[in-house]
């Protein structure tokens, strides 16, 4: 009987988290990346506590994590006169049994990618190799497509492909090549980190404005003992007439301060003054906040999508690479359930495409910032006490609603088993 091996098309947060839960679980895995080498690029995301329990799972603890983020304390909105229209504690003062974290992407990414080679080999992960497609052979093997940095190409064969190879995925446009094209609904964000004192609790996620001009502001590093000075990641959004298509050369770029704060000059309060902030920033970068339409299918024959690839979705929820993770843990439970095979890539599509796409929609329809779209409806965004324009239980019911589509409701999480047990390994002896 051959050996078994799973091909990752992509070694994003996505790809090598599926690559870890392999390692974890007993399957030999390839991962190919198409950049040369890796960096700590990016800005900031925040970690939900239901992916945190899988990190933690995989061995990648408290300590690990503090060094490329900081726990969460607060999630709060305010209007756009300063008053505040939400807040709630997060992660384990909110009482789940994990924290949530903000975490530079960049730094996060190579945590992973260090913990993978370490554990299954640099050989085990190919840098400057893109996957380009793949064929579903007669013997129920895959072979994927691999173009490289130098110009040559080469074709890998193997049991399973699994497509983690973002928005822009060439797994998804092989699978559905009738998908329409990236969808833009008009946001524009402008994205970076300052050095600042952290507002609010310390490690607060603040949402300020309206559903249409809004700032995203927190911490995603611990305040230096000495000044209090931490990691600032900061996001302006402006949402424009989307008519005519996104016109601008390439989806994300850097860009200067002088060329978007005009929208937010006199956005000043006794608690935080935007102006300062962004002027005082160490990078900047431009990018229309998109997402694709959900698709039918995750899966087609032994080639299995996940993350960005089939569910690229708007940040409004910071459940973009949670889900990512999510999506590996689950091919790792249908996997020891099916074995490496195609029926553990359609258990796996049955779990997760339907559920997934319907957060992509929510997302989209602004996710856990509809409170401020309810408030500008309301009141144009401007009140003094927000119970006379939301009462605290519509708001309450609002936010729950929200938590239990995207996975992490406190209760269930807390009292769900793990997703994979401890010392679970696919019997590779079984597999044709």
């Amino acid at each position: 009987m051959a050996q078994p091996l799973v091909m990752i098309a992509g070694g994003g947060i996505g790809g090598l988290a599926t690559a870890l839960t392999l390692n974890q679980i007993g399957v030999p895995c390839l991962v190919f990346e198409a950049v040369r080498e890796l960096r700590p690029l990016g800005v900031g995301i925040n970690i939900q506590p239901n992916a945190v329990r899988e990190l933690y799972d995989l061995g990648i603890g408290l300590d690990e994590m503090d060094k490329v983020g900081v726990p969460a304390k607060e999630w709060a909105l305010v209007g756009l006169n300063g008053n505040d229209i939400y807040s709630e504690t997060r992660g384990l003062l909110a009482g789940y049994n994990w924290p949530q974290y903000a975490v530079h992407r960049g730094l996060f990414h190579m945590l992973l990618a260090n913990t993978f080679t370490a554990r299954a080999g640099k050989e085990a992960l190919r840098l400057g190799s893109r996957v380009t497609g793949y064929e579903n052979n007669v013997d129920g093997t895959v072979t994927a497509i691999v173009e490289h940095a130098d110009g040559s190409s080469s074709r890998q064969t193997g049991t399973l492909l699994i497509g983690a190879d973002g928005i822009h995925s060439s797994i998804r446009a092989q699978m559905h090549p009738e998908q329409p094209p990236i969808h833009w609904g008009g946001a524009i964000m402008w994205r970076g980190t300052t050095q600042a004192k952290p507002i609010r609790s310390g490690s607060s996620f603040v949402g300020l404005g309206t559903h249409k001009h809004r700032m995203v502001i927190y911490p995603i590093s611990h305040p230096d003992p000495e000044t209090g000075v931490a990691m600032i990641n900061w996001i302006a959004e402006v949402t424009v007439d989307n008519s005519e298509g996104w016109k601008d050369s390439g989806w994300f770029k850097p860009v200067e301060i002088d060329d978007f704060i005009q929208h937010f000059e006199g956005w000043t309060y006794d608690w935080l003054d935007v102006p300062a902030l962004l002027r005082g920033a160490d990078v900047a970068y431009q990018n229309p906040m998109i997402d694709r339409d959900p698709v039918s299918t995750w899966r087609d024959g032994n080639v299995g999508l996940m993350g960005d690839a089939p569910h690229a979705m708007y940040p409004t929820g910071s459940n973009g690479a949670s889900q990512a993770i999510i999506d590996a843990r689950v091919l790792g439970t249908c996997l020891l359930d099916h074995g490496v095979t195609a029926d553990a890539l359609a258990a796996y599509d049955e779990k997760l495409c339907g559920p997934v796409s319907e957060v992509i929609l929510r997302n989209r329809g602004a996710g856990p910032f509809g409170l401020l779209n309810m408030v500008d409806e309301r009141c144009g965004g401007e009140f003094d006490n927000i119970d006379d324009v939301i009462p605290a239980d519509e708001r309450a019911e609002f936010m729950a609603k929200y938590k239990a589509a995207a996975g992490f409701a406190i209760e269930k999480l807390n009292n769900d088993p793990r997703t994979i047990p401890v010392g679970a390994t696919v019997r590779l002896t079984e597999q044709a």
